[in-house]
């Protein structure tokens, strides 16, 4: 089903998607109309132009693609489902997002995977594409978080890095590591294991995209964990 969605509002948009019968929606000239699909589950949105905040919050399941900028709290505690944004998003990426995956072809905000979390199965992935601004992982508790920096020079995560990280992983494609990290995350090279580990994400990256995962995976990462004496550690349930 495909819809000019120019004189819509997101309430009528959203059900319009719950609604219907119809699986895939195709919806033109999207302009700042917020909250769309959230909660959905079982649909697939292609969403030409700029969504507003909290594009696919409570996502159930839904797939989500962005031809266009995404703006704030993008997948905003997401349960399930796939968000893929062809540009940049704004700040508080994936917030308390619980499992799903997030790809970002371009740029993401401050606070990328804020208290982002995962509990047995339920794992989040954020991938970004470029760079990301300050307080990435802040508070992280689960899921993992990688940013690769491409066409990016230095190190493409801000400042702040990780502040209150208790648990899940970082990684960095850049030839020198994040400055300025708090005292309960701790940083080493990714050796060769680990970064085999997050191909089966660099491959779904460039398929969405375009590139190349091996080429990605060839350079120099940096993995981020939390400190096992973290004083946040012992409150959390980690898998």
């Amino acid at each position: 089903m495909k819809i000019d969605a120019k004189n819509y509002d997101y309430t009528e948009i959203n059900k319009i998607v719950r609604e219907s019968a119809e699986e895939k929606f195709e919806f033109d000239n999207v302009l700042g109309q917020r909250y769309l699909g959230a909660g959905t589950s079982g649909k697939e949105l292609l969403i030409n132009g700029t969504p507003g905040n909290a594009l696919g919050a409570y996502l159930n399941g839904s797939k989500i693609i962005v031809h266009g900028n995404a703006q704030d709290a993008i997948g905003d505690t997401m349960n399930d489902g796939a968000i893929i944004v062809h540009g940049n998003c704004g700040d508080t990426t994936g917030y308390a997002m619980r499992s799903g995956e997030i790809y970002v072809q371009g740029n993401a905000g401050y606070r990328v995977g804020i208290h982002m979390k995962s509990y047995e199965d339920l794992y989040p992935i954020i991938v970004i594409g470029g760079k990301v601004g300050d307080f990435l992982g802040e508070y992280q508790a689960g899921g993992i978080i990688i940013v690769f920096g491409i066409g990016v020079e230095g190190c493409p995560v801000g400042s702040f890095c990780g502040t209150g990280m208790h648990g899940g992983e970082m990684f960095i494609r850049s030839e020198t590591a994040p400055v300025g990290l708090p005292k309960q995350v701790c940083c080493a090279e990714a050796t060769d294991e680990e970064k085999l580990s997050i191909k089966h994400y660099a491959e779904r990256f460039v398929k969405h995209f375009g590139g190349s995962a091996d080429e990605l995976l060839k350079s120099k990462f940096w993995k981020l964990t939390p400190n096992s004496a973290s004083p946040y550690k012992q409150l959390y349930v980690n898998n």
